[in-house]
């Protein structure tokens, strides 16, 4: 087979990412060249992503680049891909999930609790500031857009007392050290997709699809696809922050797949927890009826009075 062209983000995580990828696909046999691919999103860390279209503006272009040609495959962090499908590409593999769970790394050691009132924290998710809110801690949280290290730097030069951040991008990139305290998912479930990659090719390109089908771990599938279709149903009629989290556990007669998930108001007023559990093989169902199940009890209650969309996560 000739050479697999992996398209890539430029930043640090997204390349650390690819190249994880590569590593594994090399380790198969075959030959990888990694291919720098600018987007919107990368070009821009200022504007809000809402405002850019949600975090759709890191998958764009990427997928621009794998439907005129230009590359093979290409990796994101899942939970960047919009719900809705595309039909010039497909999810060819989704790997062994990394960490699920939001990181805060606070100025000397603190943990959330430690914080004290009026403490800033900077994060760019609507889903992790309604849910800090909604802890009633007195924290002053602010809009914060970049990469990781420019992220980090807020705390450790003193312009911020903490940034909340995916733990998984921070044990990528070796600096899982620098966490102060991993949050517990039961106070703050994280987005649908977190710590995850999706590879993607072209829907018509069987000979990648069947080179990258070696790096698929069906038990993240099926967690990462309950969570992806409880979100697609709630953007119908809610667009509050959402977090979900799936769990491949042991039933009293078989595996089966838990299903937790939150609606929350934008400034933490309210929310509404649910979960359910059902067969690992029907895990889109089971998104689906949670996601139901969360808009018979009000969901859309808790809808923003703007008419433009919150980003429900995002961004690295």
């Amino acid at each position: 087979m000739s050479t697999l062209r992996l398209g890539t983000r430029r930043s640090a995580l997204a390349t650390t990412q690819s190249s994880w990828v590569a590593d594994r696909l090399r380790a198969l046999g075959h030959d990888v060249e990694l291919v720098e691919v600018s987007t919107e999103g990368d070009r821009d860390r200022e504007t809000p992503l809402a405002q850019l279209g949600g975090t759709g503006v890191f998958v764009s272009a990427l997928r621009e680049a794998l439907a005129e040609g230009r590359v093979d495959l290409a990796v994101h962090s899942l939970k960047d891909l919009p719900t809705a499908a595309d039909p010039r590409v497909v999810v060819a593999a989704v790997p062994a999930r990394e960490d699920v769970r939001d990181a805060l790394v606070a100025r000397d050691g603190l943990t959330l609790g430690e914080l004290p009132s009026g403490a800033t924290v900077g994060t760019g998710s609507p889903r992790r500031r309604a849910q800090l809110e909604a802890l009633d801690l007195g924290l002053a949280l602010t809009d914060l857009r970049g990469n990781v290290d420019t992220r980090l730097a807020h705390v450790h030069e003193g312009r911020l007392d903490a940034v909340v951040l995916a733990a998984a991008g921070l044990r990528r990139l070796g600096r899982a050290d620098e966490v102060t305290e991993y949050l517990d998912p039961l106070q703050v479930l994280p987005a649908p997709g977190q710590g995850a990659l999706a590879v993607e090719v072209r829907a018509d390109d069987e000979a990648t699809r069947a080179a990258v089908a070696p790096l698929e771990d069906p038990d993240a599938r099926a967690c990462v696809t309950a969570e992806r279709s409880l979100l697609a149903e709630l953007e119908a009629g809610c667009s509050a922050p959402v977090g979900a989290l799936a769990e491949v556990v042991e039933g009293l007669d078989s595996t089966e797949l838990s299903l937790r998930a939150v609606v929350a108001a934008p400034d933490g007023s309210s929310d509404l927890r649910r979960s359910l559990t059902g067969d690992p093989a029907e895990a889109a169902d089971l998104g689906r009826r949670l996601a139901r199940l969360l808009l018979e009890d009000g969901a859309a209650d808790l809808m923003p009075t703007s008419t433009e969309r919150l980003v429900t996560e995002r961004a690295q």
